[in-house]
């Protein structure tokens, strides 16, 4: 999910690095001095994994976590996956520089919008809340994949394959992230409800 230097346009790359500009600094006036803990551990935990890779056919994709990223931040998953690309590219060589805001704005506004649609649901009881969490999950890679798409698309049409392949990909990464985020957020609820976004009416 990564895109690399030298790939997309200019007007794609300046557009995403005014969207990313706009959602972090949003992402940091919401942000409470109280969460930010919260904020690194989570930045960490996006960062760690794209190390964990998942074997798909003679190829292999990384796990992504923004959904979870997401339903535990909201807005700040902004910044929170910003400083965990940036390391990712200094570190590892994933993405580029000119490319950041483009990267963060594919795996941020999907946290974003899984956050703002499923969030209040994990307060719910019972299954709602399961299926929920797992919704957010698959559906932030499937976003995370059309925005790819779209990025590719925006600067050259025969991208258009290339976009297609890489949301099929990861569609066994989206089932997977599902789990997991479902499987994170039951955990959570049971032991520490106080990590779940804080809205003003919860069902219990």
């Amino acid at each position: 999910m990564h895109i690399s230097e030298g790939i997309l346009s200019g007007p794609v790359l300046i557009s995403g690095a005014a969207l990313a500009a706009a959602g972090t600094a949003i992402g940091l006036r919401k942000l409470d001095y109280e969460k930010i803990a919260k904020v690194g551990m989570l930045s960490a935990a996006f960062f760690v994994a794209s190390l964990i890779h998942v074997p798909i056919g003679p190829s292999n994709a990384h796990l992504i976590l923004n959904g979870l990223v997401g339903l535990l931040l909201g807005w700040p998953a902004f910044p929170a996956i910003l400083v965990a690309l940036a390391l990712q590219g200094a570190f590892f060589q994933f993405g580029g520089v000119t490319t950041l805001g483009v990267n963060t704005v594919i795996m941020a506004l999907p946290a974003v919008i899984c956050y703002l649609a499923f969030g209040r649901l994990l307060w719910a009881r019972g299954r709602t809340a399961v299926a929920a969490a797992f919704a957010a999950g698959f559906l932030a890679v499937l976003l995370a994949g059309v925005l790819v798409g779209l990025a590719l698309v925006s600067t050259e049409e025969n991208f258009l394959e290339v976009s297609a392949l890489i949301v099929g990909a990861h569609i066994p990464v989206m089932i997977i992230e599902g789990i997991i985020t479902a499987a994170c957020v039951g955990f959570l609820k049971r032991v520490k409800p106080d990590m779940l976004p804080d809205f003003q009416t919860k069902e219990r």
